[in-house]
């Protein structure tokens, strides 16, 4: 077999279409360095130390190529924060300058002066300052981009502290009637509301005295940069396993039943039969199972949601024609699939063991919901911790299960 290649240094002027042959590469010499070993435990019972050092190296050179490949795709999904002044009116360009203001040297009267006018009760001296518009709207195209569930969730923006979505306990009554017959009178639906609160999210960059006096640094792209990890790192541990005090409900915080007796209220489950691991044989099938789960109407839109860990082992995977079930993305901007579905790595999904739920598979869009209060507040402390200025930047973020039909969980045990 051909020696792997090494991932070039990544630079903005990449080539797309040569990272996607790169990972493609990976993923054949992944496959036929697997299928050798496999065929080699066969024959002698065991596997070769040196074949199966050579397999990690190679999966973790697939990992290197799809992590440039996702990072080459986010770069260039970026905004641009430095838009004309043709595209904004008097009111967005003087709120950028008084924020500017108050980034660098602390000046508020600009700032005072834009709120009052516009009433604004979301902000005030002891909580900061709101951002521009087109800051906040940078901060939450890059979480989108980087968070896993909020990427594929169905996304609400509030201006109240709580969002509150009705539903239907029971449905509407209906019936078949004739042309001329009697219409009967249909029953009352019950109608019930799911409850999603707005919880603070903090993060607090640092810069120096000589970066702010910098008339070249775009502050707005700044604030964006150093907040969106920060931010991305607490979203995506809330959205999975969340308990929902202080702080977003992860669908894995809410009860959880076998699927064959699956009320509204919890997520239906999938077991492997095995405890802490898939079954010796046709693990396929079980995957197989949980898709199918899944109603109709929720699979279109459906997407895999594991770790990395459990990805690895995935990868493994064959049909019955011997085929990988799992395949490298076939495009920029794509995703690797799963019997031909989406695979979302989401970090904070626990690793197979035990009872474990580790993968979860369903229409996240329709099924969990991430809520967004407008306004991203900024406040300036240039005393805490001299000679750098600090910047307490927050955001209100709420999530949930907002359908508990469209997600369904496997777990790892009997």
């Amino acid at each position: 077999m051909p020696e792997m290649k090494q991932a070039a240094p990544e630079t903005k002027s990449a080539d797309h279409g040569a990272v996607v042959d790169d990972l493609h590469y990976a993923f054949h010499a992944f496959k036929e360095q697997h299928e050798r070993d496999v065929a080699e435990i066969k024959s002698r019972g065991t596997s070769d130390p040196v074949a199966t050092e050579k397999l990690d190296r190679i999966a973790r050179t697939l990992d290197q190529h799809q992590r440039r490949f996702d990072e080459m795709h986010l770069k260039a999904a970026r905004p641009h924060l430095g838009a004309g002044s043709h595209h904004r009116n008097h009111a967005e360009l003087a709120h950028k300058a008084g924020f500017d203001g108050y980034v660098r040297k602390g000046e508020t009267a600009n700032l005072l002066d834009l709120e009052g006018k516009a009433l604004s009760i979301a902000s005030s001296p002891d909580g900061g300052y709101l951002v521009p518009p087109e800051t906040e709207a940078a901060v939450n195209t890059a979480l989108r981009a980087i968070s896993p569930i909020r990427a594929i969730a169905g996304i609400r923006q509030v201006s109240s502290a709580v969002y509150k979505k009705p539903f239907s306990v029971n449905g509407f009554g209906t019936g078949w009637v004739g042309e001329t017959a009697v219409r009967p009178q249909t029953s009352t639906p019950t109608i019930d509301a799911l409850t999603f609160p707005a919880m603070e999210l903090y993060a607090m960059p640092a810069a120096t005295s000589a970066l702010l006096d910098d008339a070249a640094v775009n502050i707005d792209q700044w604030i964006a940069e150093e907040v969106r990890d920060a931010f991305a790192q607490q979203e995506g541990q809330a959205f999975v396993t969340g308990d929902g005090v202080n702080k977003p409900r992860g669908f894995l915080d809410y009860p959880k039943v076998a699927n064959a007796s699956w009320t509204w209220g919890n997520l239906g489950t999938v077991s492997t039969g095995v405890a802490g691991a898939f079954a010796a044989s046709n693990q396929t099938d079980k995957l197989i199972d949980l898709v199918f789960s899944v109603k109709a109407g929720y699979r279109a839109n459906a997407s895999f949601v594991m770790n990395r860990t459990t990805q690895a082992q995935i990868r493994k995977f064959k049909d019955a024609q011997g085929d990988y079930i799992w395949q490298p993305a076939q495009a920029p901007g794509a995703t690797p699939t799963l019997l031909g579905y989406p695979v979302v790595e989401a970090e904070d999904m626990p690793d197979i063991a035990n009872d474990a739920h580790a993968i979860a598979f369903g229409d996240f869009q329709r099924g969990y919901l991430v809520v967004d209060r407008i306004g991203i507040r900024v406040l300036r402390d240039p005393y805490s911790a001299k000679p750098y200025v600090l910047f307490y930047t927050t955001k209100r973020v709420g999530g949930g299960v907002q359908d508990f039909n469209a997600i369904k969980l496997m777990k790892f045990g009997v």
